[in-house]
């Protein structure tokens, strides 16, 4: 260490690291940007020779005063993961001030406490809105007409306020995604009933906008991430949580499917949507108004919402034009990944937030929801080649998946180098940092303490 510390300063260094590491990993950080995050805020705080453990539901560190003396271990565990980007950008920039040396020990400790009990940066029915607004959006994204829109916006609203009322409940995650699939799959059915007299209605993309709503909840990026950089215990707990909600999607839809096809109110196949310029052009807007509604609605600040509005649209571009050159489905998509982590690297720069508020926001329209619905629909069909079509689709669905969160990764691979003074200390940083500094001044500025004192 810098200079000798007693225990009792120890421990607040490293309980200011675990709080940073826990808002980090709460947000869906991976845990390869959690770990370099802390080493890089406790080397900083003047910490030599600590010791970090991450892994889905608890981080540990441990630090010694001196070599001969035993270590101070601290573990912290993760209970609550609401998304809410506004405090993952606040933490960002705390971090980044106390390796700058802007902000001493007490300082930074008030102000992690500060972000951790203030709140949500809008209310929650804003966020409420933003999810119908999303919805709408995926449904314009997929050739609806104005009346699915509406549909696909009051359903959204009524899944979010369903979710919210079982997660106060402290109903699993499994559970709320069954509980919004067949909701979505019901209200489409019986909107679609009630309005045939008047307009005709698909409602099989109102189903297909809800699949991506609860889609774009799950940590797929995060979960790659892991597992590409090494931490493949956090990765695995990840990648299952992933898989269990994804199943409760699939069983929530597959019920609501089988519930408005025993009353009466069958939903009919999924026609795909326009693939002229017209309705690419309609598609990229959708995928826009989409990208912007989910940022907004976990909490991103506003100044990020055009930015990635323009970038999911330009994305949405990119997998139309290339998987209209014969190219599969999941090239297109990890293709065209690969063209947002490329560029969010410096967006998210310009715009003062980690990367991770970028690349998240704007991959949401480009998620499997279409095939997820297209496999549950030929599933459940009684013609011979409907059920191998539709076991198709869902392996289609989890190869695009993949794509998505490879080709993030990969373009932030190629749009952000590791430095030479960062691989110095983040010794087991394996990949493309999302969240957290890449650099930091290794001298101390004199006559300045780790604890803010001259």
């Amino acid at each position: 260490m810098a200079r000798m510390v007693d225990a009792r300063e120890l421990t607040q260094r490293l309980d200011l690291c675990l709080r940073v590491g826990e808002m980090l990993l709460a947000s869906g950080a991976g845990a390869a940007d959690v770990t370099a995050t802390m080493r890089a805020v406790a080397h900083a705080l003047g910490v030599r020779r600590t010791e970090v453990d991450v892994t889905f539901t608890q981080l540990a560190m441990s630090a010694q005063a001196e070599p001969d003396e035993p270590a101070i271990v601290q573990i912290r565990s993760v209970t609550q993961r609401e998304i809410d980007y506004d405090d993952l950008t606040k933490v960002d920039h705390l971090v980044r001030d106390v390796v700058a040396e802007r902000t001493g020990l007490r300082e930074a400790r008030a102000e992690i406490a500060r972000i951790a009990s203030s709140g949500h940066a809008r209310p929650r029915w804003a966020a409420t809105v933003g999810w119908g607004v999303m919805c709408a959006g995926i449904a314009l994204q997929l050739g609806g007409s104005p009346a699915v829109l509406a549909v696909a916006f009051v359903a959204a609203v009524a899944i979010d306020r369903l979710q919210h009322a079982l997660t106060k409940r402290r109903v699993p995650v499994f559970y709320q995604q069954i509980a919004g699939g067949a909701v979505a799959t019901v209200l489409a059915a019986a909107a679609t009933r009630a309005t045939e007299p008047l307009v005709t209605m698909d409602a099989s993309l109102v189903v297909t906008a809800n699949i991506i709503m609860l889609l774009a909840g799950i940590g797929f990026m995060g979960a790659i991430q892991d597992a590409m950089s090494g931490f493949y215990v956090t990765g695995s707990a990840r990648l299952l949580e992933a898989v269990l909600a994804t199943a409760g999607i699939i069983a929530g839809v597959s019920g609501g499917l089988s519930f408005a096809t025993a009353v009466g109110l069958g939903l009919p196949p999924l026609e795909p949507a326009r693939t002229d310029l017209v309705g690419v052009t309609v598609a990229a807007l959708g995928a826009a108004v989409a990208a912007a509604a989910f940022s907004f609605s976990s909490y991103a600040p506003l100044r990020t919402l055009a930015p990635i509005g323009l970038l999911a649209g330009g994305a949405l571009a990119i997998t139309e034009a290339v998987a209209g050159q014969d190219f599969g489905r999941p090239w297109a998509v990890g293709i065209a990944a690969f063209a947002v982590g490329l560029v969010s690297y410096t967006l998210a720069g310009r715009l003062r937030v980690p990367p991770l508020v970028v690349v998240v926001s704007a991959v949401v329209p480009l998620l499997p929801g279409l095939s997820i619905y297209r496999g549950l629909s030929l599933l459940g069909a009684n013609a011979d080649p409907a059920p191998a079509q539709g076991l198709l689709a869902m392996v289609t669905a989890a190869s695009v998946a993949t794509a998505l969160a490879a080709g993030v990764i990969l373009g932030e691979y190629v749009a952000q180098p590791v430095k030479r003074e960062a691989r110095r200390v983040e010794t087991r940083l394996a990949g493309p940092r999302l969240v957290g500094v890449t650099r930091y001044r290794r001298r101390r500025q004199r006559g300045r303490g780790p604890s803010g004192d001259e």
